[in-house]
Formats: C-alpha cells, structure tokens, sequence
C-alpha cells in the first residue's frame, strides 16, 4: 500500500473521527455531522460520548491523550477534534504502533 499524502491523511483523520460520532449518534436519529456542528450543544454527543470520544482517538490514532489535553475546546467541533489529532500526531512522528502498557485515563474512566 502506498503512503498518503499529507492532506489525505488529514482527510482520513477527520473522516474517521465523523464515521465514529456518527455511528455513536445513529441511536438519536442523527445522520449527519457537519465540521462546524456543536457536537454537545446540538446533542450529537453526550458526555458518555465524549469518553468513548477519547478511548476511540487513542485506540484508532498512535497517540495518548493527557490530562492536560482534556478541554472542551479539543472536542466541541470536528475541526477542533481533527486539528487537536493532527497535533498530536505531529509530536509523536515517528514513534510506532498503538498504545501499550498501563492504561490511560479514558480506558480506566470507561472500566
């Protein structure tokens, strides 16, 4: 297979994001979700959802959402929730595979 390039990449980064909101928000009839939608305000996600939000991002992306990282402003939006990934994985390039080892704080908040 060959390497995406970059805008690809962020194209799968965000469509990624979309399937899994949207399979998580198919139960309360919503079929779409733009990439400007208030994701908790127009209650596409719930706070349940939220969690499964990060477990998701880190299972899906090589990355490990810090503390530090947990601020609505990573996740009212699709476009604050793919620029936040694509951050991310800017500042672990290079390192490979998934998570391992101990688990993180939304593997343990969803125990």
């Amino acid at each position: 297979m060959t390497t995406n390039t970059s805008e690809n990449s962020v194209v799968d980064v965000k469509e990624s994001i979309r399937a899994f909101i949207l399979e998580y928000a198919a139960g309360r009839g919503v079929t779409e979700a733009k990439d400007n939608d208030s994701l908790l305000n127009a209650n596409i996600i719930d706070s349940l959802g939220s969690f499964r939000l990060i477990a998701f991002l880190e299972e899906t992306f090589p990355l490990t959402i810090e503390d530090s990282d947990m601020v609505p402003e990573n996740y009212q939006i699709l476009n604050d929730i793919e620029s936040f990934v694509t951050s991310k994985l800017g500042k672990v390039d290079g390192e490979a595979g998934q998570n391992a080892g101990s688990p993180s704080l939304s593997e343990l908040a969803l125990q």
